[in-house]
């Protein structure tokens, strides 16, 4: 009788476990780069928004492709996508020559708001050199995509995003 108690869990969590890599995958192109970015501040000229939708996964700040603010309470970099899409998944490329360690904790968001209080489809809770991080927002449906760093005064920078819509390929990790 136990063992069939284990046996049942071990197949519920294969289940689900199916159930959310099926459903949690990058598909397609990736869309971000036809939307229009914006964030917070911008440390200096060349840490704008527009690079982390350039297609560049280039994690050194000094080869222009990573995104740069100034020290602000909660800093944020925002996607709008023009309209309403289904989002399977978000990609975000950290920094690798320096400061890795400051989008830890970071929130991406998805939803209609303008002002960065969407649902949020995960936290990167990971910061290490040039990591990818991927998050699975599980067809949330938004036009803006929004990363922040909630209720901490810092200097957020990354290097790249993309946004995959729902479907199937790599999943995520």
């Amino acid at each position: 009788m136990m063992g069939l108690f284990f046996v049942s869990l071990l197949l519920l969590g294969l289940l689900r476990s199916a159930l959310v890599d099926s459903y949690c995958v990058e598909k397609g192109r990736n869309i971000a780069p036809e939307g229009k970015a914006s964030q917070i501040s911008v440390y200096h000229g060349s840490g704008m928004a527009i690079n982390a939708i350039d297609g560049n996964r280039e994690g050194v700040y000094r080869m222009k492709s990573c995104i740069l603010t100034k020290s602000d309470f909660s800093p944020w970099w925002r996607l709008d996508l023009h309209e309403p899409r289904r989002i399977g998944a978000v990609v975000v490329v950290n920094r690798k020559d320096c400061c890795w360690d400051r989008l830890k904790g970071a929130q991406v968001r998805v939803g209609n708001a303008t002002k960065n209080e969407n649902p949020v489809c995960g936290t990167i809770t990971e910061a290490e050199p040039g990591l990818v991080s991927r998050l699975c927002c599980a067809g949330m449906v938004g036009r803006y995509i929004s990363i922040v760093i909630p209720d901490r005064e810092e200097i957020l920078n990354l290097c790249e995003v993309e946004i995959y819509p729902e479907g199937t390929e790599k999943p995520c990790v």
